[in-house]
């Protein structure tokens, strides 16, 4: 028997069911992987769908499981073109009896799989398909996916009530080697019409793809540098590698399951320390769970201008204000310090993501859709159901929204940046302003300016809103939406 296992977002070698099952059938293995061509395109707001940095982790992930598969006796296929063409092309061309891959949920890839199966149904290969992202399997959720609660506190009780973790799926000690083919060639950034990134010394991390540093990074935030211990107390912070896990991207691409995670933290409760912060970093696994299982529930609805919820607003698509926006020239610093971190990175921390998704809807009443698809390209964690829904949530059209809920910038950057260290990072040109003053540069007198060397609205802008007033006014165009009648 003869089984191709497809790779998808799933690059890795430990906790993969697909492989574990085809070696269970005693069959010949035959790993592929498919680079999309669609998937580096245009979004529909007209942004590469996928940016130089996750391209670069991508190609990394690819290059590092090659190479694994390699020590192991096999080896990674490798194309380009479209999978549901040339898979069933390679199971002819190889006597292939079986498509074996990971299921996923949201309307591109699905369209892939259904048209794959019927390609394969044609020629009489058999699929199957497995569930493998999450932590929960979807099989042993305490409810079917049309029940499952629309709030995140509802499915989290309910589910660590009622619900043990799989054990996760051994990674195989060898593999059979393949037969006669052609391997194919892991293209470079430039052959896939993308620039290199340039590395800018300021990121938090140098993120490296694939599961050898994905586990290589568990094994320095638990075990070497023993982060875990004060993850919550930490994880709010936007300065430094270890404020937070940083697992994000080796979970979106599938180098590490959020499984095999959890068995480190069961590890590390067992040997070290069991508190609020390892209890911790499992719930923000279960809100990934949750984003997930939500998207199996509602198809495309998290994609659409109204939302989960169905609020019908009127967003702006303001290109001037939200290209100020893109660039870190709003004039909010906290805002413009996030927005340059991740146009230089890839990345941005969790409390700056929800700033400036707040500052993007709440403040310049912009269509959360563009700045969805902004974070799309550029995120080197992009996570299709936890990017979108957080949007959903945070535009306040989502499920688990509370209502026209805002952040507010000056309170928040003083909250999670007092010192004002994480502003000056990025931007040098008020980093001279000292102490709390940072936090509104507007405020300051001309005098000030003077003798800190910056002029506001010369070396940095004016803010592109008055804060207050713009919620106010936004507050009042969400209320009437979602209140029609009262209105």
């Amino acid at each position: 028997m003869r089984i191709l296992i497809w790779y998808r977002h799933d690059l890795r070698l430990q906790d993969h069911e697909p492989i574990y099952n085809a070696l269970q059938a005693k069959a010949e293995i035959i790993p592929f992987y498919c680079f999309d061509e669609r998937q580096f395109g245009k979004t529909s707001f007209g942004f590469p769908k996928t940016g130089a940095f996750r391209a670069q982790f991508l190609l990394e992930s690819i290059t590092d499981l090659r190479h694994c598969l390699q020590q192991l006796g096999s080896n990674l296929v490798v194309s380009r073109g479209i999978p549901e063409v040339i898979i069933p092309k390679l199971a002819q061309q190889l006597n292939i009896d079986a498509v074996y891959f990971h299921k996923e949920v949201t309307s591109e890839e699905l369209a892939v799989e259904t048209a794959l199966k019927k390609a394969l149904a044609a020629i009489k290969v058999k699929v199957n398909s497995f569930w493998g992202t999450t932590l929960y399997h979807r099989d042993d959720l305490p409810f079917s996916l049309a029940q499952i609660p629309e709030l995140f506190t509802n499915f989290r009780k309910k589910v660590e009530k009622d619900v043990i973790i799989r054990p996760i799926f051994p990674s195989p000690k060898t593999l059979p080697q393949l037969p006669e083919i052609n391997l194919g060639e892991i293209p470079n950034l430039a052959e896939l019409g993308i620039e290199k990134p340039i590395n800018d010394e300021r990121g938090v991390l140098k993120f490296q793809g694939g599961e050898t540093a994905g586990k290589a990074r568990l094994k320095h935030y638990f075990w070497e540098a023993n982060c875990l211990k004060d993850y919550k107390q930490t994880r709010n912070g936007m300065l430094g590698a270890n404020y937070s896990s940083k697992f994000s991207p080796w979970l979106a691409h599938g180098c590490l399951s959020p499984r095999y995670i959890n068995d480190e933290v069961d590890k590390y409760e067992a040997e070290r320390v069991k508190n609020d912060s390892t209890y911790w970093l499992v719930f923000e696994l279960l809100w990934r769970d949750f984003f997930r299982f939500i998207c199996a529930k509602h198809g495309n609805k998290i994609f659409y201008l109204s939302g989960l919820q169905g609020i019908d607003i009127p967003w702006k698509e303001d290109w001037e204000r939200f290209s100020l926006w893109q660039k870190g020239n709003t004039g909010f610093p906290l805002v413009d310090a996030n927005m340059r971190e991740i146009r230089a990175t890839g990345f941005m921390s969790n409390r700056g993501r929800q700033n400036v998704a707040s500052f993007l809807t709440k403040n310049l009443g912009i269509n959360w859709q563009m700045g969805a698809e902004w974070f799309e390209s550029l995120l080197i964690d992009y996570d299709v159901c936890s990017n979108w829904g957080n949007w959903n949530y945070t535009a306040g059209v989502g499920n688990d929204a509370r209502g026209f809920r805002y952040f507010n910038m000056t309170k928040q950057s003083k909250d999670y940046d007092p010192q004002g260290e994480y502003l000056r990072h990025w931007l040098p040109e008020i980093a001279s302003i000292p102490g709390g003053k940072i936090h509104e540069p507007w405020q300051l007198s001309g005098a000030e300016q003077k003798n800190f060397g910056v002029s506001i609205g010369v070396d940095y802008p004016r803010p592109v809103v008055d804060f207050f007033k713009s919620v106010k006014a936004n507050k009042k165009v969400y209320n009437a939406s979602s209140n029609p009648s009262s209105s």
